[in-house]
């Protein structure tokens, strides 16, 4: 006689979790409050880095690319800006960059200036990056914290195979 196990159903009973899941349940709850936190850093980054290009009162010139008389108020319009800016300095430097100004050329301070200029709308830019990641991430988190709460309060299911003789 050889005990084989069989596969034939068997009442499947419903029991609690043999280990505590307080741990998995605590990290399902701080990740939901991270989420939040970082949706709402990431709106007030938004809403502050808008307030601030607002506040300068930049109109993106009529021979720019696109967006033509609008305000500079958000990371597509500063970008636009951005590039203007740099069309208009090759343009006052005859097609030559800063570092290729020499140094006693009177363009040169227009070119430098506009370079500052543009780097400061890009930083802009990188910043609304940053605030949309933020809130990004926090969505990720709230979704990964309430998976964590779901599966920690989960029954388990126990199926037992039986033994057979033959």
């Amino acid at each position: 006689m050889t005990d084989e196990i069989t596969t034939e159903p068997s009442p499947a009973s419903v029991e609690a979790p043999t280990r505590k899941l307080g741990f998995v349940k605590f990290v399902g709850v701080v990740g939901i409050i991270g989420g939040i936190l970082l949706i709402v850093v990431g709106i007030v980054a938004w809403i502050g880095v808008t307030t601030q290009l607002t506040a300068e009162n930049i109109t993106i010139p009529d021979d720019a690319a696109a967006m033509q008389g609008q305000q500079v108020t958000g990371p597509i319009t500063a970008y636009i800006q951005a590039d203007i800016i740099n069309t208009h300095a090759l343009a006052a430097s005859g097609g030559k960059t800063y570092a290729e100004l020499a140094q006693d050329d009177p363009v040169r301070a227009t070119v430098m200036q506009a370079s500052f200029l543009r780097a400061s709308l890009f930083t802009s830019i990188v910043a609304f990056g940053v605030a949309l990641f933020a809130a990004g991430m926090g969505v990720l988190a709230i979704l990964f914290g309430w998976a964590f709460l779901r599966l920690a309060g989960a029954p388990v299911v126990v199926k037992q195979a039986r033994m057979a003789a033959s």
